[in-house]
């Protein structure tokens, strides 16, 4: 089945649980109010797109290319980014809701979760070097072996990571939330 190349398009209220995106490269794209909640994403590439107050619950992503990708307020529940095409992946996050997803082992240098709700990602043995998490909410969110060095936490809430087994390096924190930092060592601050 040959592949589509679709450049420059406008997808809005759509539906793709009832009609699937058609396999192939979408470059420069916007979705805007779709729904992609459980459909299958696989081997789907997408260049220089946005995607604004989306669902995309439970979607599947093997393979699935996300190359300078913006997601802003969208519903992005259980997704499984460690399934994407690794190959330059880039992707930004604004006001998204990313609750159960998961990030581990991968390379999302300098990426944005500005203002996003992570409730219980997994960021195990992702390398995050320089990327912003202001103001997330990460209250249940793994660190482990990830690799956070000059990552900003500035205004970030609920966040527990131990600094001996993460590399935190030139990492910036707001003074209120140092607690994130040291809840291993059993302390009350006050």
């Amino acid at each position: 089945m040959e592949r589509a190349d679709i450049y420059d398009q406008n997808f809005e209220q759509e539906d793709f649980t009832v009609t699937p995106l058609q396999k192939g490269d979408y470059e420069k794209c916007n979705f805007s109010n779709c729904n992609f909640s459980t459909t299958d994403l696989s081997q789907l590439f997408f260049i220089d797109c946005i995607f604004k107050d989306c669902n995309l619950s439970n979607a599947k992503l093997k393979d699935t290319a996300f190359r300078n990708v913006k997601f802003i307020s969208c519903k992005m529940l259980g997704l499984h980014f460690e399934n994407c095409n690794p190959f330059l992946l880039e992707m930004s996050f604004e006001n998204c809701t990313l609750n159960h997803s998961s990030f581990y082992q991968l390379k999302l240098k300098k990426s944005a979760f500005d203002n996003c709700v992570l409730h219980e990602a997994d960021f195990t043995e992702a390398d995050l070097t320089g990327s912003s998490f202001k103001g997330a909410d990460l209250s249940g969110s793994v660190f482990a072996q990830t690799i956070l060095e000059q990552a900003d936490f500035r205004n970030a809430i609920h966040f527990s990571i131990h600094p001996e087994i993460n590399k935190i390096k030139k990492a910036r924190f707001s003074a209120d939330s140092l607690a994130g930092l040291l809840y291993q060592y059993d302390i009350k601050i006050e």
